[in-house]
C-alpha cells in the first residue's frame, strides 16, 4: 500500500474545509437572522404585512448567502461572478434591505410601520431577484 492516494486526498482537505466552513457560516448567519426577526411573533395590528416583510428577508438572506457561497467557492470568487457594474449594484443591493430590516424599529416609522412593511418587502423580492438574475447571467 502506497501513501499517494492518502497524500493526494490531504491536498483537498483544504478545499473541502472551505466547503463546510461555509455551509456552517450560512447556517449560523440565517440562524442568528431568525432569532433577530422572530417571524413566528407577529404584529397583531400588522399581521400580513409584518409576515411578509419577515418572510421576503429571510427568503433574500437565504439567495444571498447561497449565492456569496457558490460565487466565492464554486465560480471562482465574487469578482468573477459579479463584475465591474454589476459589483456595485451587488453592493446595493447587499446593504439596502438589511439597513431597511435593521431600521424599521426605529420612533420615526412607528406611524408609518404597515406602509414601510410594504415598501421593504417589496425591495426585498426585488433585491433576491436581482441576486439571481446577476448570478445566472
Amino acid at each position: 500500500m502506497t501513501l499517494k492516494p492518502i497524500i493526494e486526498e490531504m491536498a483537498n482537505f483544504p478545499e473541502i474545509l472551505n466547503y463546510i466552513l461555509g455551509a456552517v457560516f450560512i447556517i449560523l448567519i440565517f440562524t442568528l437572522a431568525y432569532a433577530y426577526l422572530k417571524p413566528h411573533q407577529l404584529h397583531k395590528r400588522r399581521l400580513l404585512s409584518t409576515l411578509m416583510l419577515k418572510t421576503t428577508y429571510l427568503a433574500y438572506l437565504l439567495i444571498l448567502l447561497v449565492a456569496v457561497y457558490f460565487s466565492a467557492l464554486v465560480r471562482g470568487g465574487l469578482e468573477e461572478v459579479f463584475f465591474g457594474i454589476e459589483f456595485f449594484a451587488f453592493l446595493i443591493v447587499l446593504f439596502v434591505p438589511n439597513i431597511g430590516i435593521l431600521a424599521r424599529k426605529l420612533g420615526h416609522f412607528s406611524k408609518k410601520r404597515e406602509s414601510y412593511n410594504w415598501f421593504f418587502t417589496v425591495v426585498n423580492v426585488l433585491s433576491s431577484l436581482a441576486i439571481l438574475v446577476m448570478f445566472f447571467i
